[in-house]
């Protein structure tokens, strides 16, 4: 007697218990890629945000050096104020382009959110409600 259905054609309960299985693994693994993406990007951010730092230091020292040439500058009017000026201005310069850069790196890293692990997830979902595509 012939059955209706081929050797190897799983039943409806053994594809359920297959995808019971499979899914609690998958969504772990999603949740691995969420981390992983969060943290590269927190480093990158992270980075930046020190960058920004340095330049906040170099300004705070910029403008001691500033205080210290007007002082200076005041007190003597000799050539001392001028070596004064352009330690300051140095400084300042420095932190323009550090804080430049910082900002640059904050951009780059983006939002902290798991935008490829989002999209698995999604893609995920469509396949098991059986909208997979090509």
């Amino acid at each position: 007697m012939s059955h209706p259905m081929q050797s190897n054609d799983q039943t409806i309960g053994a594809l359920v218990h297959q995808l019971t299985t499979q899914v609690p693994e998958l969504i772990r693994s999603e949740l691995r890629l969420a981390q992983a993406e969060v943290t590269q990007k927190g480093k990158a951010a992270g980075v930046g945000i020190g960058i920004a730092g340095v330049a906040g230091i170099l300004a705070f020292f910029g403008f001691g050096t500033l205080i210290a040439t007007a002082v200076l500058a005041l007190a003597e009017f000799l050539d001392a104020w001028l070596a004064a000026l352009v330690v300051a201005l140095v400084l300042l310069v420095t932190a323009a382009v550090a804080g430049l850069i910082g900002k640059k790196k904050v951009t780059e890293a983006g939002p902290p959110t798991p935008d490829l692990a989002v999209e698995g997830l999604k893609e995920d979902i469509a396949t098991v409600k059986g909208n997979r595509s090509a």
